[in-house]
């Protein structure tokens, strides 16, 4: 960027570079919100503002047409269901879950819609861990360590701060013949609550109809593959 005229007022554009023009003299803010002239800025510094900018800039563009990209295919799929209840008289496309699966007529494209819950855990939890722990103290020499391992897995914490689902999960497969473990499970079973639910929706296409399904994936790490 040149240096601007006396007067200059700050563009759109140079306000997208991260930078700010004031009585003529192009500034940078650092982390901290300090205003740094451009030119005591180092070289590297500048190149790798104006990279991120670039990159971030692309991603931001590619996010907002994805959530274009995922009203529309709602609203098609809307469209399409509210022909079938015509149709049919009713709501005979909707299971109870929601999911459902569309597929081209030559059976290589495929488009599934799946709901999933939101599982949250009531205070029923800290009764199960109890048990459990009561359990495991009793068993403690004869335990068996993968049994330990999942048992502690189940109660931590995730990086959100809370309980593992899926070490729950993991605790509700095990067959184990003790009257304190079964309460346990059912005091597990008891603590689950459905606070909500999430729709998505996947895509696949596959070159015949019997070869294997392919995700057409939109994750950056794995799109192309």
């Amino acid at each position: 960027m040149t240096k601007p005229d006396a007067g200059t007022e700050m563009t759109p554009r140079d306000a997208a570079a991260g930078r700010i023009i004031i009585e003529g003299e192009i500034y940078m803010r650092d982390g901290q919100g300090r205003l740094t002239p451009e030119a005591m800025v180092r070289p590297q510094d500048q190149l790798q503002d104006e990279l991120v900018r670039h990159v971030v800039n692309h991603a931001g563009e590619l996010s907002d047409r994805i959530a274009r990209l995922r009203g529309h295919c709602f609203d098609d799929i809307g469209a399409f269901d509210a022909l079938l209840e015509a149709e049919y008289g009713g709501h005979a496309r909707r299971s109870v879950k929601g999911n459902r699966t569309y597929l081209s007529f030559d059976g290589t494209l495929k488009v599934q819609v799946q709901i999933a819950e939101r599982v949250a855990f009531g205070p029923e939890l800290q009764v199960a861990r109890d048990l459990v722990d009561e359990c495991l103290s009793e068993w403690a020499q004869g335990s068996r360590a993968e049994i330990r391992a999942i048992v502690t897995h189940a109660f931590n914490v995730d990086k959100e701060g809370e309980i593992s689902r899926a070490g729950i999960y993991s605790l509700l497969r095990l067959d184990i013949a003790d009257a304190r473990w079964e309460q346990a499970m059912a005091a597990i079973r008891d603590a689950m609550r459905v606070v909500g639910s999430k729709t998505y929706i996947r895509c696949y296409r596959r070159p015949a109809p019997d070869a294997d399904w392919k995700p057409i994936t939109v994750d950056l790490a794995k799109a192309g593959t």
